[in-house]
């Protein structure tokens, strides 16, 4: 079938569309996924022990090919500063593994054959078969690994899936302290900007706009100035404490900046104009007719809420509380400026591990986990929450 001129023109106007929804999301997230599970470090940097320990069933040690293969490698490696990500990848299995390596790659010039006894004595952990099970697992092209310690698991030496130690079991608490926070800062927002959308869709055109103004002029400031102006108001010597004490309301300063009220306070005001602009645009919308009608039957004005004019703006609290949810969970200056050290959110540890420990599995891991787990909320919200089976608000 022939292609139209029509078709071909529209194809023309979606094809740069389409080709940065390709660049700036689909790339990045299949680069991210790949990163969460790719194991490129033991191939990468001991090929010959990888050979070596191809044929190896686990039990005992392996063959003397693989201790001589592992010596000339490490020195290898580490003369061409490449020794680096694979000290890091070994040491993120098991604490010590960097320094192991890094004295074996300097003795070379000590170590002889048989490498097995030269190894085995320049430190006993050579002769141990969990080593070397660890490192002939690690020479998979793909690992579980970082999945599995974002899921507070890990793996033993011999591939078998355990709890993580307790002083690691750090990241369940992390995502569910995530979702809570985001959760509580979706109820506030929408319960704060309804009356505010409802007061902006009843005002005449002229002070609704002046209204709406005020709703946006959050939106010329970044949020690394909005939360820096609540860090400076929330000090034990800030406005607010000097307001409450001289309106008498308290005795002694409250402390308030470090804790999980500012964090809400701050993410709040930041994230409130994101519920204001869709249920304004669902409010004016509205036929005042529905509610003249319900009067005429005789509902009263509660009922005349509930039943009629509540479900109709629903899509707009859908969709304004899954904008706000969605931008809550990957927030980070706001709870890193505001927030004490239980405060932090997954964006922290993301960041933690990309800048800090150059640990990107163990970042991308928790950024899929991320995008997972709230891609699976928005996939229940839309089954038990009416509003995001309506109108704009699915999608």
């Amino acid at each position: 079938m022939a292609i139209s001129r029509n078709n071909l023109l529209a194809a023309a106007l979606i094809a740069p569309l389409f080709a940065v929804v390709v660049a700036s999301f689909i790339v990045p997230l299949v680069v991210t996924l790949w990163t969460a599970i790719g194991n490129p470090e033991v191939r990468e940097t001991l090929p010959r022990t990888t050979a070596a320990l191809r044929g190896w069933n686990g039990s005992g040690l392996p063959t003397e090919a693989a201790f001589a293969a592992v010596v000339g490698e490490l020195a290898q490696a580490q003369e061409g500063q490449s020794i680096g990500p694979l000290a890091r990848r070994l040491n993120f299995e098991e604490p010590g593994l960097r320094a192991l390596l890094l004295k074996t790659a300097r003795a070379k010039d000590r170590l002889a054959a048989p490498y097995r006894d030269s190894l085995v004595t320049l430190d006993a952990r050579w002769g141990e078969p969990s080593l070397w099970q660890l490192i002939a697992r690690n020479t998979a092209a793909l690992t579980p690994l970082y999945l599995l310690r974002s899921l507070d698991l890990t793996l033993t030496p011999d591939g078998k899936i355990a709890a993580a130690p307790a002083d690691e079991a750090i990241f369940l608490a992390l995502f569910a302290r995530t979702f809570v926070i985001s959760f509580w800062v979706t109820v506030l927002c929408v319960v704060i900007g309804y009356p505010v959308a409802y007061t902006l869709s009843t005002l005449p055109a002229r002070w609704a706009n002046v209204g709406m103004a005020l709703v946006l002029i959050p939106f010329w400031t970044s949020i690394l100035v909005r939360t820096t102006a609540w860090f400076i108001l929330l000090q034990r010597e800030g406005p607010v404490n000097a307001l409450l004490m001289g309106l008498g309301a308290v005795d002694a300063p409250v402390t308030m900046i470090f804790t999980r009220f500012a964090v809400y306070v701050a993410m709040v005001h930041v994230l409130l104009p994101f519920v204001v602009l869709p249920l304004y645009s669902v409010m004016k919308g509205i036929s005042p007719a529905y509610l003249r009608a319900a009067a005429s039957l005789g509902a009263p004005p509660w009922k005349r809420f509930v039943r009629v004019y509540l479900p109709l703006t629903m899509p707009g609290v859908a969709a304004g509380g899954l904008m706000v949810f969605m931008l809550a969970v990957g927030f980070y200056i706001t709870p890193i400026l505001v927030g004490g050290p239980d405060d932090q959110m997954v964006s922290y540890f993301i960041a933690f591990f990309t800048n800090q420990t150059i640990n990107w599995g163990m970042a991308a891991a928790l950024a899929c986990l991320l995008l997972a787990m709230t891609a699976i909320l928005v996939v229940v919200a839309r089954l038990i929450v009416p509003g995001f089976r309506l109108g704009g608000a699915t999608a």
